[in-house]
This record gives structure tokens, sequence and C-alpha cells, in this order.
């Protein structure tokens, strides 16, 4: 098997595996109780916390655990609609699902939208932003790190701007950018992310909140860590997330330098063919890797036959939909219908990346009929 869909999902090191399993039995009381058990608990949950943050450079930031992103931008962006007087959202067309169908559960309200423009590099049109601003926008939702061609937005230059905007909340979906890239994110008012994105367990996830932004909860019920969101404290989840997040960062720059020499080898090999364009940008993070060729499903069905698994698009798009991304940015339909994402870690290696480009180069002749 080679596994070439980590922006899809990472499965659990055995670090994390371990550490899971280890909380199960030293922690077996809940957090909320009275009794020496339950403190202990808490406890423990309120160093994960402290440590998390530290690691993400957000200390001063509450954080408000949930079952994932998904969850964690729903309440984002719920949360601020519900708890604001205005009715006016911006956000983008390269938006993750659960951006975007929280946003169309708004508009069925009441709510408007506004798409800002995307430029040819990738990145927002910070001066169409300007224009779409107005007096009742409450909310701009800007993914970090788009999961289809790993376009980092430069959020320093919005936080930037919003400073003209006091009663604007910004909020970042950076699901893909932890553990990928080096966080900048002071300014930003929420952060929402899921640890199954760097070799975390599935079911855990958060949302990092500036104190003073004013959130409506979307769970209501019994006593948690906060307020914003009731349930008995996942202490197993939180603390595997914990060491997660420290193995991600742990030697990190060398990590780095070696998934930049797989894409470069990736790329070089994908120049070779007139017929197959890269829709990367210079804005791209190393991690992904898209490009679009003629029949791109059937030469991903043919992969899965050989053990060799990726993605046409995002996950958790509809599968008869063209990329959204790829067609703001280039404007054309097959190009956008036809993409492949291959997305590599840390842990791919060179034998497997050779090998896939064997594959790749049978099926795409075998398609492609030469």
């Amino acid at each position: 098997m080679i596994y070439l869909d980590y922006s899809a999902t990472t499965f659990p090191s055995s670090e994390v595996a371990k550490t899971f399993f280890k909380a199960c039995k030293m922690y077996r009381g809940n957090p909320n109780s009275k009794h020496d058990l339950g403190s202990k608990a808490k406890r423990r949950i309120s160093e994960a916390t402290s440590n998390i943050t530290n690691v993400l450079n957000m200390s001063d930031y509450e954080l408000i655990y949930t079952s994932g992103a998904s969850e964690a931008n729903n309440l984002a962006i719920k949360g601020v609609a519900l708890s604001s007087n205005g009715k006016h959202i911006i956000t983008t067309k390269m938006e993750h699902s659960s951006v975007v169908a929280p946003i169309n559960r708004l508009c069925t309200n009441g709510y408007e939208v506004s798409f800002v423009n995307i430029a040819k590099n990738g990145l927002i049109d910070i001066n169409h932003l300007k224009t779409l601003i107005r007096d009742d926008t409450v909310l701009i939702s800007i993914v970090g790190v788009d999961s289809e061609l790993g376009i980092k937005q430069n959020i320093r230059e919005i936080v930037d701007i919003l400073k003209d905007y006091p009663n604007v909340t910004f909020h970042v979906d950076a699901t893909q950018m932890i553990g990928k890239t080096i966080l900048e994110l002071d300014g930003v008012h929420l952060v929402s992310f899921s640890a199954h994105k760097f070799f975390g367990i599935k079911g855990i996830g958060g949302l990092l909140k500036r104190k003073n932004v004013k959130l409506m909860p979307l769970i209501d019920g019994g006593a948690s860590t906060t307020k914003y969101r009731s349930g008995t404290p996942a202490l197993e989840l939180i603390v595997s997330l914990e060491k997660a997040l420290y193995l991600a960062y742990k030697k990190f720059d060398s990590k780095q330098k070696y998934v930049s020499e797989l894409n470069r080898e990736l790329k070089g090999f994908f120049s070779s063919y007139k017929d197959v364009k890269i829709n990367n940008t210079k804005n791209s993070i190393d991690q992904i890797i898209n490009v679009s060729t003629n029949n791109a499903d059937k030469i991903v069905e043919l992969l899965n036959d050989k053990g060799i698994y990726l993605s046409t698009k995002s996950a958790c798009s509809n599968n008869d939909a063209i990329s959204k991304t790829i067609y703001a940015l280039y404007e054309d339909e097959n190009r956008a219908k036809n993409s492949i994402r291959i997305s590599i870690s840390y842990v791919t290696t060179k034998k497997e990346i050779k090998t896939f480009m064997n594959a790749f180069d049978e099926c795409y002749r075998r398609v492609n009929k030469r």
C-alpha cells in the first residue's frame, strides 16, 4: 500500500495511540466530579490545554474542544452570526464544505454572503476585500491553507486591514495549516483545527477563541471545560491531541526540508508531460501537489487497483462537482473537472514516490493509449 492522501486524513502515530490508552488507565474520573479522581483529571486537562496553546503560540486564546474541525467551523460561523446584530458574511470560493454549509444555512435565515475575488496567484484580492466590508458585516471566514491546492493565504495582511473594523470577527480554518506550517495567526479572532490532520486521533479538534469574542453555543447542557461547548470532557482524546501536536512540531525544519525535496521531485516528474498541468501556485505549501489531466478519475481508479491511494479533489467535496478552487484560479471547466491531488507527508518515503511515478506513467499511457 502507498498512501498519498494525507490531506484527507492521517493515521494516529503509535506514540499518540499509546498516550490515549495510558490516559484511559490513569484518569478514570469525570473531570467535572468533585472527588480526587475528578480533580486529577481536571488538572491534567488544564495542563494539556496550556501545552497545546503554547505550541501554537496562542497562549492568550481560550481553547474550546470540539469533535473536529467541522464542528469548530460551525461553532465559529453560527456562533458569531447568532450573537451579532449584523447579517453580512464575507468568505471565498475556496472554503471547505464545513464552512460553506453553515453559511448557506444562515443565508436561508436572512443572512447575506459576499465572495472575495481570488487573484491568479491564489491569494485573496485584498483591495476587493476592503470594498466588501459593510457596516453590517459581522464575520470574515478565510481558509488559512486550502485543501486542494494548498495555497497559504497572507493572514497577517488581512489582520492589518481589519484593525480599522473592530466590529468584524475574523475566522480562519487552519485545518490544513497545523503541523505543516509555522502559525502566524496573531490578531485572528477564531481558529479551527482537527487532530486527525497531523497524526492524531479522529474525533477531537478545537476552536481557539480570543477572549473578547462573543459566541453563541451550539451545544447546551452539562458542564465542560468551557461554557461554549457542553459535554463531559474527553480527556483521553485531549491528551492524545496534545501529544500529536508536540510530535508534529518536533524537528519541524528537517521534516519540512524533506517534504520540499519530495515536492520538487514530483513537480519535475509531472512537468515532463505536456498534457499534465500543475495547478499549484508559488503560494502553495509543499505537502500538496495538484495536477490536471484528461481522464483523471480513471487514472486514480487504476492507481487504486495497484494499492496507491490519492484523491481527485477534497475528500469532503461532492464527487460530481468541479473543483471550485481550480475554476476560480484558471476559469477552465475541463481543468477543474480533471484534477488529481497528491498529498504527502514527512513519513512518505522516496521509494513510495518512485513507485507512484512509475505507476502513474503506466496508468497515464494506458488511459491515453500511448
